[in-house]
This record gives C-alpha cells, structure tokens and sequence, in this order.
C-alpha cells in the first residue's frame, strides 16, 4: 500500500492512525477463519480468508484488507484479542 495513501486513512471508530498489520497476524486471522472461529465486530463469522489487514495504532482492532483494498467499516472490524 502506497505510504502517503496509508496516511491518510485511519480507524473508523477512534480516528486513530493505521499501519500495515504483521504477516505472522494475517496468518493467525487467516488460520482462525480455517478452523471457523473468527467473528467480527457485527458478530458475523468471518468465511472468506483476508489477504492483508491494517491494525489499529493500540494495537486492538484489525481492518480486513481483501482484493487490495482495505475495509474499513465498523461492523468488519476485527478484535485482535479475538485471534
């Protein structure tokens, strides 16, 4: 993701800024929608595998990114303590 467009974005909720999350959390996010035990923050189960994520900057809640783009609505957010 380009930096100054990740500049410019931020939490939907807290407004604060978001960083490109860790591959070793994608691929625990990832793992947790294998086994079906990921749940959003609408409480929805998380079916379909994240490509990327872009994390909260307290580190708490993650923002899917799928098809490169980054999802940013409140109801898709996902709690780390969740993964």
């Amino acid at each position: 993701m380009i930096d100054s467009l990740l500049s410019e974005l931020c939490c939907p909720v807290s407004r604060q800024s978001l960083r490109i999350a860790e591959t070793s959390d994608v691929d625990r996010i990832n793992d947790a929608i294998g086994k079906g035990t990921l749940k959003n923050y609408a409480g929805i189960l998380i079916e379909d595998r994240i490509d990327g994520a872009l994390i909260r900057e307290d580190d708490e809640v993650l923002y899917p990114v799928r098809g490169g783009s980054p999802v940013l609505l409140v109801a898709e957010g996902i709690a780390k303590k969740g993964f």
